[in-house]
């Protein structure tokens, strides 16, 4: 059939002729090599992002998503009725005493992470940040990737009705997420297994376990 008459046929019927979408350049050079920084080991790079949904009354609630882009795990994810700068503040003092400060954050464009509170903080113990291109949300694909899970596994499956019961829950899927979720792109592995020392053993701090005979 001639492409001009299909296209008669699509405008009298009504139906909405597609734009022709503009071209994107590629993350990739021509030797191979990625223009974004890549994570090579634990702390290298973290990346965060923020989920909104609601509860059953139809109230929005948002989700601080933190993730350790090398590893896989999910740092923190703080839920709130509202987050703003100063609750990321919070959330990221808690990371870095508990994990350590990474050596790059990688995020969006949005007011909570470019607000000046939390760049100056954030120089402060030489943590650099990694801002995205506006608009570009594949340059963030692994916050992006959890997202998708979150949204997939959870989300779109659990009617919560009240904030805390969706903070408890949601923490209850993470600590699944970290613990016994396997993923592909660690051979089937969880991120963060959980570890359970065997009973009868002593714990390895304990000063008489080098003297006790085996």
């Amino acid at each position: 059939m001639n492409q001009k008459r299909v296209y008669r046929i699509w405008r009298r019927e009504g139906l909405k002729v597609p734009q022709k979408q503009p071209k994107r350049g590629r993350l990739w050079l021509n030797d191979g090599s990625c223009i974004r920084l890549r994570p090579q080991y634990p702390g290298h790079v973290w990346s965060y992002d923020f989920v909104q949904d609601r509860t059953h009354d139809g109230r929005v609630y948002r989700m601080l998503c933190i993730i350790d882009e090398f590893t896989r795990e999910c740092l923190s994810i703080r839920v709130e009725r509202r987050l703003n700068s100063q609750h990321v503040l919070e959330e990221l003092s808690e990371l870095f005493l508990s994990h350590g400060p990474p050596e790059h954050i990688r995020s969006d464009n949005g007011p909570e992470f470019i607000a000046t509170a939390v760049r100056e903080w954030q120089g402060r113990p030489w943590v650099k940040t990694l801002y995205i291109e506006p608009g570009s949300p594949w340059e963030n694909g692994y916050c992006e990737s959890f997202n998708s899970k979150l949204r997939d596994e959870f989300l779109d499956r659990e009617v919560v009705y009240t904030l805390k019961e969706a903070q408890t829950l949601i923490e209850w899927w993470r600590r699944d997420y970290n613990q016994l979720r396997p993923h592909s792109s660690l051979g089937y592995r969880p991120p963060a297994p959980e570890t359970i020392l065997p009973a009868g053993l002593p714990p390895p701090y304990y000063e008489g376990a080098r003297h006790e005979p085996r």
